[in-house]
């Protein structure tokens, strides 16, 4: 297949990048670099400086039908978007409006879309696809909009909406992965503190759960990457448009997530509570029954070992 990725030069984009190329597909890359980085981007895929928005560049490159287009370009951090609203909005949403039309025009109908889990509301209750959608911060505001525009265009293209929640851990091979400088995840802020023996935060200890402290849900880069790989194989196939929640079904807190990385590594991570941050909410799992129903993960055992583990070989091999 011919494959065209948005934001391939990033964390999770870059990871697809590979699979796909690993399978024997064709893949084209366009990215900005403005959160990304070229050093993740496969030698063997075609690479394309643009912003995605930028329709007189792509018209130059991007001229022929793909049979897929996933999508992954996106500025996503939540509280940076709080006071730069605009930003994401333009970035994360008219932008992308611009791509979709461009590509329904030249014949591309097939897409798989990155969405959040950001855009639940707050719950105490697992969130499947139906749940409550009230998005605390901008960030999730744009994700919102996206969705509801490619809805409303579902007469002339085919989609996937993937909910993700917290995606952490890198592929195995480590040829591509998170930026230790600009990545702020729980998992790169843990292994910061690791290697660099620096205090690490926790924002809020009052939070209506077992400890005190949020809760989410993480599920391994290379699991996620597969779910794209096995709708891509639907979308060629057949006409399909739906949403769908992609995570593990369960919860940790940030203290047993420090806990985890403290026993698996046999050094203690020493940790401040500081005032939790606005638009944070306690409890975010998802309820994975859609998910499950149509695919299985493969040997879904020691997930959270393999994510502290390859997130720390990453973070050693990229701070040398």
């Amino acid at each position: 297949m011919k494959i065209l990725i948005t934001g391939g030069a990033g964390y999770i984009g870059s990871t697809a990048a590979n699979k796909f190329l690993d399978n024997g597909h064709d893949v084209t890359i366009i990215d900005s670099l403005i959160t990304g980085s070229k050093l993740n981007i496969p030698k063997k895929s075609t690479f394309i400086k643009s912003d995605i928005g930028d329709i007189k560049k792509l018209k130059k490159h991007i001229n022929h039908k793909y049979d897929v287009v996933l999508h992954f370009a996106a500025l996503i951090d939540n509280q940076e978007s709080v006071t730069q609203e605009k930003k994401y909005l333009k970035n994360n949403f008219l932008n992308l409006k611009k791509f979709i039309n461009y590509c329904i025009k030249i014949g591309i109908k097939n897409f798989i879309f990155s969405s959040s889990a950001a855009i639940y509301a707050s719950s105490s209750e697992k969130m499947n696809e139906n749940s409550l959608i009230t998005p605390s911060a901008p960030y999730g505001k744009s994700k919102l909009k996206l969705e509801n525009f490619l809805i409303k265009l579902s007469k002339n293209i085919n989609y996937v909406i993937l909910r993700y929640f917290n995606v952490a851990g890198v592929e195995k091979k480590m040829r591509s992965g998170f930026r230790i400088n600009k990545n702020k995840s729980l998992f790169n802020n843990l292994c910061k503190s690791y290697i660099k023996k620096s205090l690490f935060y926790i924002y809020g200890k009052k939070y209506d759960t077992i400890d005190g402290t949020a809760i989410r849900d993480y599920i391994y880069v290379s699991d996620l990457v597969d779910v794209h790989y096995f709708f891509s194989q639907i979308l060629k196939k057949k006409k399909i448009r739906t949403i769908i929640n992609c995570g593990y079904g369960k919860g940790y807190s940030v203290l047993s997530v420090i806990n985890k990385f403290n026993n698996l590594l046999n050094k203690k991570i020493k940790y401040k509570f500081v005032n939790k941050r606005s638009n944070d909410i306690g409890y975010s799992v998802a309820d994975t029954k859609k998910l499950n129903y149509i695919y299985k993960f493969k040997n879904n055992k020691n997930k959270m070992s393999i994510m502290i583990n390859t997130s720390i070989d990453w973070y050693k091999k990229k701070s040398k």
